[in-house]
């Protein structure tokens, strides 16, 4: 008689449930959304309700009527799939894009692997590559946020929405240099606190920055992939901006703009779709902020976060099996 279940990941070594765990992530993500509600208005508030209630409903559905097992919606982890979704698209997104994005996330990533802990792919990132693939049009039009704190002078080009990336971008490809382009984009201060165009979770670095204190000091995620992600990529660009300052932003600038922060800390952290050692973490991590960088520097998209981590999850298997953790026990063998 088999007496013995193996469950689906995460394994993790902790009093906590999974459930607390997921609902910690959630009250992390707040200051996050409490920014965006700020800059984006009403628009914010319509697509993040959208994106939960949409993730929550396919959850339940395909649990009840195709998987037919016992309900997980109230453990939190379909709420931060459509809170990552939200964030990483712009404000004025139509509500039946967010909710094909939900149905791609919960139903293709998620439930189609069997569900929490066994999918390979982290499912807001899968909604949100298949939504620009889509939709690129839509998925590439940004509304300007309002600048509620006024730091330093308004954003040039503010009037088409377009993010930093995108303006140093199309700047360099019309043979512009660096130097000049940094006087046309939002200062480090109006990055820390979000005078940037942008999905909801990329306007306010700081914000992010505090979720992840949070997500830290309750030991939910540790330090090596952050630190690996954020490293590798200032590391990278440095030596890039070091070659040819005016072919390269600063690699400081790197870490600020785009999806960096939120990616590193909220989502190239999922423990289900990363590796389990801590060497595998930063092995992870150095690849994600690797892919980044290359993909922002020389790819055709200005923004390279969301692949770079979605191919290192392709990875994350090889990783466990090269980087094996510790094994709890060891045989002994009788002489």
């Amino acid at each position: 008689m088999n007496i013995l279940q193996v469950s689906g990941s995460p394994h993790v070594h902790t009093n906590d449930s999974v459930k607390k765990i997921m609902w910690t992530v959630v009250i992390a993500l707040l200051p996050t959304m409490i920014f965006s509600f700020i800059y984006f208005g009403w628009d914010a508030v319509r697509v993040t309700l959208i994106s939960v209630a949409a993730c929550v409903f396919f959850e339940w559905f395909i649990q009840k009527f195709f998987l037919k097992g016992e309900l997980t919606i109230s453990d939190g982890s379909a709420v931060i799939t459509g809170m990552l979704l939200a964030f990483n698209v712009p404000s004025n997104l139509s509500w039946i894009i967010i909710v094909i994005g939900a149905l791609v996330a919960i139903g293709v990533s998620k439930m189609a692997f069997g569900g929490l802990g066994k999918n390979i792919f982290n499912p807001a990132l899968v909604g949100r590559v298949f939504l620009l693939i889509s939709f690129p049009t839509q998925m590439t039009t940004w509304p300007t946020p309002k600048h509620v704190f006024n730091i330093g002078t308004p954003i040039v080009d503010a009037v088409t929405g377009a993010t930093p990336l995108a303006l140093i971008k199309n700047g360099l490809k019309q043979g512009a240099d660096v130097s000049s382009l940094m006087d046309q984009v939002p200062t480090y201060a109006q990055l820390l606190l979000g005078q940037q165009g942008g999905s909801l979770g990329e306007v306010a670095a700081a914000a992010i920055i505090l979720g992840g204190i949070i997500l830290l000091c309750r030991k939910v995620i540790t330090w090596h992939i952050p630190v690996a992600f954020l490293g590798t990529a200032f590391l990278f660009a440095g030596v890039l901006h070091l070659i040819n300052p005016g072919a390269y932003i600063p690699p400081s600038y790197h870490l600020l703009t785009g999806g960096m922060m939120l990616g590193a800390v909220f989502m190239a952290t999922d423990m289900v779709t990363s590796p389990m050692s801590n060497w595998g973490k930063i092995v992870f991590g150095i690849g994600c902020g690797l892919l980044t960088i290359c993909i922002r520097v020389w790819g055709s998209y200005p923004e390279g976060v969301s692949f770079a981590i979605l191919l290192m999850n392709a990875f994350t298997p090889l990783i466990n099996k090269w980087l094996k953790p510790k094994r709890f026990g060891k045989a002994i063998v009788a002489k």
